[in-house]
């Protein structure tokens, strides 16, 4: 399909196209603008290639579509607050090879991040995504409205601060203690309506989701492995092989992603601009 201004190809049947005819180190214009959101809300995750964008403009590029987050466990490049640096090699292990969401434990989880490719591996290191609008309609009539009835828990601790994180205990309870004034337990619905397709999206992830609220703990348990190996389903997907100055922009609301580990101890490194969201809600659809 194109547009006026630029080309949409179509990756996978559910999730992910790929953009070209458009020069990210140059401001936005409203058309532009327009397409690429409408872009984003048609796939849920969209793919630039060859765009050698400064930090700076991979900052103005982000804010064309709302404040930006800055994360408050992982490190930021120098100079650029904004920018989320994930780097792995051989002493830094990926640790993000597992299907998620992105800091679901969050009052107003991320509506979209954007990912540039610095540095990359000889082979291996690719992203997928999953449609969780697919997760969702691929489920029973009976199994939507039963998930709709449902909130779910979300939070930080076992993510970043786990055995892993090499902290003083001491230090670690302190900052534990410090960061949970700010991100109490959040609750979340399981079924989240999109706030501008208004489709329904599962919205459980393995990293940040605990349990269902109101849920005896082996009944919330089978559920939510039944939700997380749903997720899963090849069809749902569109993999992304990353090359040099390769960027890719995603809906956090209706996707969730993998990067897969398959390169490591090579180092890849990547650069990340977040996008603040909205209080996740649950909507009836209207029939």
């Amino acid at each position: 399909m194109t547009t006026q201004s630029i080309a949409v190809e179509k990756l996978g049947a559910h999730v992910g196209a790929e953009i070209s005819g458009i020069d990210l180190a140059r401001p936005l214009g409203n058309k532009a603008f327009r397409e690429v959101h409408d872009a984003l809300m048609n796939h849920g995750v969209i793919f630039f290639r060859d765009q050698d964008i400064t930090p700076a403009q991979h900052i103005e590029f982000g804010r064309k579509f709302g404040e930006l987050n800055v994360h408050p466990f992982a490190p930021s490049l120098p100079g650029h607050k904004e920018i989320l640096v994930i780097r792995n090699d051989k002493d830094h292990p990926p640790n993000i090879n597992v299907w998620h969401t992105d800091v679901t434990f969050m009052e107003r989880p991320a509506m979209g991040s954007i990912l540039k490719a610095e540095r990359l591996p000889d082979n291996g290191g690719d992203t997928m995504w999953a449609s969780m609008y697919a997760a969702f309609e691929a489920l029973s009539d009976k199994m939507q409205r039963f998930l709709t009835d449902l909130v779910a828990y979300h939070d930080f601790e076992h993510v970043f601060f786990s055995a892993r994180n090499k902290m003083d205990p001491i230090e670690k309870a302190q900052a534990v203690k410090k960061a949970r004034a700010e991100w109490p337990l959040m609750e979340h619905p399981v079924v989240r309506t999109h706030p501008v397709t208004g489709r329904q999206a599962l919205f459980v992830n393995s990293s940040f989701t605990l349990r269902i609220k109101d849920m005896k703990e082996l009944e919330s348990r089978a559920l939510l492995q039944f939700l997380y190996e749903h997720v899963t389903t090849p069809e749902f997907q569109c993999r992304f092989r990353w090359r040099e100055n390769s960027i890719a922009f995603w809906d956090n609301r209706c996707t969730q992603h993998y990067a897969l580990a398959d390169y490591w101890p090579q180092e890849r490194c990547m650069h990340r601009v977040t996008i603040e969201g909205d209080r996740p809600f649950y909507r009836a659809s209207v029939k």
